[in-house]
Parts: C-alpha cells; sequence; structure tokens
C-alpha cells in the first residue's frame, strides 16, 4: 500500500521541541482514500515529561467545516481551487 501525504499546516505549542501537532493531506493508493491526517506529539512538562502522541484520519468536508479557519483549511481550499 502505498500512502502519498504533503503537508498542510505544521504547529508547535511551545518552547518544548517535543510539543507540536501536524497536519497533512493523504491519499490511499490502494483503497483509493482522500483524508486529513492529523498528528500530534506533547510533552508536558508540568507532568514530569509525561508525553501524549498519535494520529487522527479526518475526512475532508470535515476538516474544511472545522471550528474556525486556520492556515491548514486555507491551504487546502488553495490546493483544491487550484485542481480547477
Amino acid at each position: 500500500m502505498a500512502l502519498l501525504k504533503r503537508e498542510l499546516f505544521r504547529s508547535a505549542r511551545g518552547p518544548v521541541m517535543n510539543d507540536e501537532d501536524w497536519w497533512r493531506l493523504a491519499f490511499d493508493t490502494e483503497n483509493k482514500r482522500l483524508y486529513v491526517e492529523h498528528e500530534w506529539a506533547h510533552l508536558d512538562v508540568r507532568s514530569r515529561g509525561a508525553a501524549n502522541s498519535g494520529t487522527e484520519q479526518i475526512e475532508i468536508a470535515a476538516y474544511l467545516a472545522g471550528p474556525g479557519v486556520g492556515p491548514g483549511q486555507r491551504e487546502l481550499e488553495r490546493l483544491i481551487e487550484a485542481l480547477f
């Protein structure tokens, strides 16, 4: 299975390098599925370095309709408009 990804937006939430979020446009070539992948790695220095990391898959429409319009949503809209 080939998984193609393109970064839409990256966000650092603090001075610690391991406290980031990434949003990527992903295409699963085997299942012919296009979605947004949200990956995060958060390190809570207040809790003696407790780590929280993971990924989630978000449908395109749900991502675009999410709360507020951020840089990742604008980048995805720009990519879609470029197709047309």
